[in-house]
């Protein structure tokens, strides 16, 4: 039994720790410790390092970064990686940087109201993690839950958190996670409960156009959104009646210049272009194809000649980091009345999907074999 958004904020408010996990309905969920760290003490980085065994980060706002002249320690990492930052150290008051004091130490210098970035150094011994813009609604990850807990408990946006780790050192399960917080007493929630929360009271993008449209691969309905955050407009085309205890065939694309228009290949990459996916789906009672808007510069339509043209080892350029957050396309797919998936692309594993209230029930690749989500 999970406790609820209202009784995880109570106890952050109280400077207690608690236990985040990714979805209340999957047993594999992989689960954090947090506390807000307005309220950082020696024993919670002591409890996390040796009971949860996990790395000791400090999950902070884009704009915290940006304050404490904090760059991303690799740019352009997939949507199901972490944003980390260069380690740091307070600059002052500290001896090793290593014990449980000192890094009990560092984590409230960054996050003073007041911060500078000549009050820190790197390398050091806490690790910083960039939540995304949106938090839980962008991207579905324990750095963003984190924060968004921290924010609706009244502190600053800001959290320490470090994975939970089993006996036998992996990472820690759904059943492992609820007999830990148990163990220590502590609350336990669901990033998929977080996200309901919020979606009773917020959205980050909205509808700002729609009606029947031609293609080339018939009539289909067009709804266009904007994203409140980064301004981007995604697009969503639909075909058939979208019925919520239906399963529904869905691509999930992110834009490509050259991919999309020039139909470019990669060698020993299998993928959904643009074209096939959309035929696909109208050969369905229904479907939908969300085409995730991409905020490409020219180096990045520059990488992709690159890779088009053999070279796998281009540099990726940096680019705008929320077109390929999943939490953006199950607002879309919510808001088009979708509860079951049948999504068009290779199995892996999406974090807190319940919380938009969607199910994915199989994956479809290209060649049509599919995958059902207990095989996968």
């Amino acid at each position: 039994m999970l406790n609820s958004v209202e009784e995880l904020i109570a106890d952050l408010r109280r400077g207690q720790m608690v236990v985040l996990i990714d979805d209340d309905s999957d047993s594999h969920s992989e689960g954090v410790v947090m506390v807000a760290a307005d309220f950082i003490t020696p024993d919670h980085v002591n409890f996390m390092a040796r009971k949860a065994k996990g790395l000791v980060c400090l999950a902070l706002t884009r704009e915290r970064c940006v304050q404490l002249n904090l760059p991303l320690m690799a740019e352009n990492t997939q949507a199901e990686k972490n944003n980390f930052t260069l380690s740091i150290e307070a600059r002052h008051g500290i001896d090793t940087g290593i014990s449980a004091a000192d890094r009990a130490l560092t984590v409230q210098v960054a996050v003073a109201p007041n911060a500078k970035p000549e009050d820190i150094v790197q390398p050091g011994h806490i690790f910083p993690l960039a939540a995304e813009q949106g938090g839980v609604l962008t991207r579905a990850g324990h750095t963003e839950a984190a924060v968004d807990y921290a924010r609706l408990a009244g502190s600053s946006p800001t959290a320490v958190i470090a994975d939970i780790l089993a006996a036998e050192g992996h990472l820690a399960d759904g059943d492992g996670l609820r007999e830990f917080a148990k163990q220590w007493g502590l609350k336990i929630g669901s990033i998929a409960e977080l996200i309901h929360f919020r979606l009773k009271h917020e959205r980050t993008v909205k509808r700002v156009r729609e009606g029947a449209i031609q293609t080339a691969h018939g009539d289909l309905y067009l709804v266009a959104y904007q994203d409140q955050i980064s301004r981007l407009i995604h697009i969503a085309l639909t075909k058939g009646a979208i019925q919520a205890e239906t399963s529904i065939a869905v691509r999930m694309h992110v834009q490509s210049t050259l991919r999309d228009l020039v139909g470019t290949q990669i060698a020993e990459v299998t993928s959904w272009d643009t074209h096939s996916a959309i035929e696909y789906l109208t050969q369905q009672p229904a479907g939908i194809a969300v085409i995730l808007a991409n905020d490409e510069s020219s180096d990045s339509v520059l990488h992709s000649v690159d890779l088009a043209l053999g070279n796998r080892d281009a540099i990726l350029p940096k680019q705008h980091p929320s077109y390929s957050r999943i939490g953006i396309g199950s607002q879309i797919l919510k808001d088009l009345g979708v509860s079951k998936i049948s999504l068009l692309g290779a199995p892996m594993k999406y974090n807190a999907l319940s919380g938009f209230d969607l199910e994915v029930n199989c994956f479809i690749e290209p060649g049509g074999k599919v995958t059902r989500v207990e095989e996968s």
